[in-house]
């Protein structure tokens, strides 16, 4: 081959290489082109549908939130329903309880009122009686003289006719006699039951200070006030709705209240709020976990505080029901004064009375125990608290001796056996004795100065003086003024006068002394 072939063969392998180049250049920079493009639509695509994705997912949450809300606005307005009815039965059974105490009051009045009625009766048949008889003896002494003058009888006429005036004698003195022999009787009976009462009240040893259930929770600050209030209130509507109480909270510094109707309740309330004060965390998960462990505790506390009392009395085959009723009224009040202390005091009484007239005083112990067992059941059933008693008594097998002393210890029913009024005079004497059940100093102090004002207000009265903390007020009358007959009218007239007028617990005694002095002097 020549050089120019060669040179010629060289330049076209060299336009071939360059018309290559160009050619893949070209195709490559189309193809890197449409990848471009492409991968702009893809991303755009992906953009597109992130978005899309996003605005359904923020759709749902929406609708999810706005179903839960629902939800919960459901579940609070029933709970406030719930409450609100809760609240409306319990004030509509306060006041039917509140209308039963003041037609009871009103029975008791009347009751009282026919007793002095009758009392006065008696009096006036009395002196009528002995009028006649009076008037009996001087018309057989008339007919004696009748016949001493009568001439024209016979022996055996006259005879006759004196044994049936000395018959008639007989049967009057007899009946005098009889009559006597009541009356001493009815008084050493009378006096033997004041001695058995007072040998029982000497031997009994039970505490009768008034105890009260505190419903007063101290705070360490007041920045724990909005704690347990939390937001929105959420906090106190959860411990509210699940220890069934209301929560006051005001401007007292240092201390928040609890309020319920329910002694339990409020017990269970108050430990719950002080756990969850000194624990700190306050939201309404912890609030469920303490209120249902407080409510575990109370109950556990419950049935050993009633067993212990079983046990402390020895009262045997006691129904495990009945225990934890007993174990309830540890917080339950009446008057100030505890009623499972009040029982057990009754129980003493009743058991020592029963040793003195030869009962059995474990039967009089069981009854006295339970006669107030109606009041741990009385927040759930309708009706006064010994009918209660007495069927709960019933229901869970006690004789039917306890369960009539139960429901007569207040008279509501008859009283069947010795045990009935054993438990009745014991429930008396528990409940009315000084400083069982509190009473302000105000309240005593008005109360003594109005005994003393209605029987001073009397005629004849010289002066009154209320004693025994007001239980018995002593009249001094003027001689001149009234008689020994017109004592006893005017201290009836005096006790009618203070039942009318006052409202006092158990019973108050008038004692009218009517006082003779003669002086004289040796000189």
């Amino acid at each position: 081959m020549s050089l120019v072939s060669i040179v010629l063969a060289i330049a076209g392998f060299l336009v071939l290489g360059v018309a290559g180049f160009w050619v893949g250049f070209v195709l490559s920079r189309r193809a890197a082109r449409q990848l471009v493009t492409g991968a702009e639509q893809e991303r755009e695509r992906t953009v597109k549908q992130a978005q899309e994705e996003a605005s359904r997912a923020r759709e749902k949450s929406e609708a999810a939130a706005k179903i839960e809300w629902e939800r919960e606005k459901l579940k609070f307005e029933t709970q406030t329903a719930t409450t609100r009815r809760e609240l409306e039965r319990l004030e509509a059974k306060l006041s039917e309880r509140e209308n039963f105490l003041g037609r009871r009051d009103s029975v008791l009045t009347q009751k009282e009122a026919d007793l002095i009625r009758k009392d006065r009766d008696i009096v006036a048949r009395d002196k009528i009686v002995r009028a006649k008889m009076e008037r009996l003896d001087q018309l057989i002494n008339q007919e004696n003289a009748k016949l001493e003058r009568i001439a024209g009888l016979s022996s055996e006429e006259a005879r006759r006719e004196l044994c049936r005036n000395l018959e008639n004698q007989a049967r009057l003195e007899a009946a005098q006699l009889v009559r006597d022999i009541k009356e001493e009787a009815r008084g050493q009976a009378e006096e033997e039951a004041r001695e058995i009462i007072i040998r029982a009240i000497q031997r009994c040893a039970v505490s009768h200070a008034a105890e009260t259930t505190v419903s007063v929770v101290s705070l360490p600050s007041d920045e724990l006030k909005g704690r347990i209030i939390g937001r929105e209130g959420r906090n106190i509507r959860t411990f509210e709705t699940l220890t069934g109480v209301e929560v006051m909270i005001d401007d007292t510094p240092g201390a928040i209240i609890i309020s319920g109707f329910d002694p339990v309740r409020r017990e269970v309330a108050k430990l719950a709020m002080e756990k969850l004060v000194a624990d700190g965390r306050i939201h309404p998960a912890r609030i469920e976990e303490i209120v249902g462990r407080t409510r575990d505790e109370m109950n556990a506390n419950i049935k050993s505080t009633g067993e212990a009392v079983v046990l402390e009395l020895g009262i045997v085959g006691l129904h495990p029901e009945l225990s934890k009723l007993l174990g309830r009224l540890k917080y339950r009040t009446s008057y100030g004064q505890n009623v499972l202390v009040h029982s057990k005091e009754v129980a003493y009484l009743a058991s020592l009375m029963a040793q003195e007239l030869d009962l059995d005083p474990a039967q009089a112990k069981r009854a006295g125990l339970l006669h107030d067992i109606g009041k741990a059941a009385d927040q759930t059933i309708e009706g006064p608290h010994a009918s209660i008693g007495a069927e709960l008594a019933r229901r869970f097998g006690e004789d039917e001796l306890v369960a009539n002393a139960i429901a007569a210890h207040h008279e509501e029913a008859t009283l069947d056996s010795p045990y009935a009024f054993l438990v009745a005079a014991a429930d008396s004497v528990s409940g009315s004795r000084p400083g069982a059940r509190r009473e302000s100093f105000e309240t005593y102090v008005k109360r003594v100065e109005a005994l003393e004002t209605i029987a001073a207000s009397m005629d004849g009265v010289e002066r009154a003086y209320a004693i025994q903390a007001g239980r018995e007020i002593r009249v001094l009358v003027e001689p001149d003024k009234v008689s020994d007959r017109d004592s006893a009218e005017l201290a009836a007239k005096v006790a009618a006068q203070i039942q009318a007028e006052l409202k006092y617990p158990g019973q108050i005694k008038v004692t009218v002394i009517r006082e003779t002095r003669a002086v004289d002097y040796a000189r």
